[in-house]
Parts: structure tokens; C-alpha cells; sequence
């Protein structure tokens, strides 16, 4: 089967987000970031900016916090944690995405949701700590806090999110197709080495 799916999972501030939009632009296929939040608030009726940062983030500081809040710290729907009820529901507007159309999806576990599909190209995008700690000022701004600072933590943060919910390790390349250093390779060529290895035809 040929490949129809994208995941583009990636460290913070490599970016891997833009690489998702251009990849979907090139490809002409649907793009899933914000969009997801939307269709998730639209379905939940939870606030986008909390799926924003739930979604992605843990917002413990360990595994066992992470299983805590998994089991009732957070408040509950349906008996889950909120966290969880989130999980739940963006598991299945994922799979109902790749069921219907081609398209490119960013980060939210997508590699380990539509792990079971064959076509699907699951890419993880990292790089250097200077290249990403750059980028993030020069697009975000200064803050109080360092620029690795938010680095480290929004990573370790995923990190968490992601072991708790897939029980696998986030960045390992084992669990990716494609594991790319944009810092060395670049966001231009990162882009054209996924389209190979996609198959388009140019």
C-alpha cells in the first residue's frame, strides 16, 4: 500500500511544525496541528487553549504524577480523568482523519495511534540545542525564562505525556520511520527526503 499518512513528531523548536505545512502544501493534502485542537474543542466541548496545551504536554513532572492524574486528579468525565477523556477523543478523531483522506499530522501521539496502519510515514524531527534555543527566541520572543530552560521543559513534558499514554519512549528512532537532525540537514532538505522516501512523483 502507498504511503497516504505523515506524522511529524518532533522536539520543540526544531521545526518540525513547519515542516508538517510544508510537506502538506507540496503534497496537497490536508494539514492536522490547530485543526486537530478545533475539531477535538468542537467534539469535547473543552477549551481549545487547554487541548493545546493537555494534548501534547503532561503537566506533571514525573511518571507517577502522570498516572495519579490518569486515575482521578484532575477532575473526570465518564469516569476517566480529564486528561484522559482528552486522549480518548483525540485518539479517535486521528483515526477517523487517516481513514478519510491523505494528510499530514503533528505531534498528539499520532505515530502510536495509526501504528497499526501500513501507510503511514511516522518522522521524528530534532536537533541541537543552539539551533533550537535560536529559533524559539526568534520566533517567540525573549521571556524570563532561559531559552533552554523552555526547551528542556516543554520537551521533558512531551516526553512524559508520551511514555504515559504509549508506553514507549519518545525519540527513540526505533519508533519512527525517519529520525532527521533539521539543525544539520536543514528544514528545506528535511522536506525533500521525507517526499522521497513518501514516493511522490516530481
Amino acid at each position: 500500500m502507498s504511503k497516504r499518512i505523515i506524522t511529524v513528531s518532533r522536539e520543540f523548536g526544531s521545526g518540525g511544525r513547519t515542516i508538517g505545512k510544508m510537506l502538506a502544501a507540496q503534497l496537497k493534502i490536508s494539514y492536522y496541528d490547530k485543526e486537530l485542537v478545533k475539531k477535538v474543542a468542537l467534539e469535547t466541548g473543552l477549551n481549545e487553549e487547554y487541548i493545546e496545551q493537555q494534548g501534547e504536554y503532561a503537566s506533571a513532572k514525573s511518571k507517577i504524577a502522570a498516572a495519579f492524574n490518569s486515575w482521578g486528579g484532575q477532575g473526570a468525565v465518564n469516569g476517566m480523568s480529564v486528561d484522559d477523556f482528552l486522549w480518548v477523543m483525540q485518539r479517535k478523531i486521528i483515526m477517523e482523519l487517516a481513514e478519510k483522506e491523505p494528510c499530514v499530522i503533528v505531534g498528539r501521539c499520532a505515530d502510536f495511534i495509526l501504528k497499526e496502519r501500513t501507510d503511514c510515514l511516522n518522522v521524528f524531527i530534532h536537533s541541537d540545542m543552539a539551533m533550537r534555543a535560536e529559533r524559539i527566541v526568534r520566533l517567540y520572543g525573549e521571556t524570563e525564562k532561559t531559552p533552554e530552560k523552555r526547551l528542556e521543559e516543554k520537551d521533558k513534558k512531551r516526553k512524559v505525556s508520551y511514555q504515559h499514554y504509549t508506553n514507549r519512549e519518545w525519540g527513540m528512532s526505533q519508533n519512527y520511520h525517519m529520525s532527521l537532525n533539521s539543525g544539520v540537514i536543514g528544514l528545506e532538505k528535511c522536506v525533500e527526503l521525507i517526499l522521497d522516501v513518501y514516493g511522490m512523483e516530481r
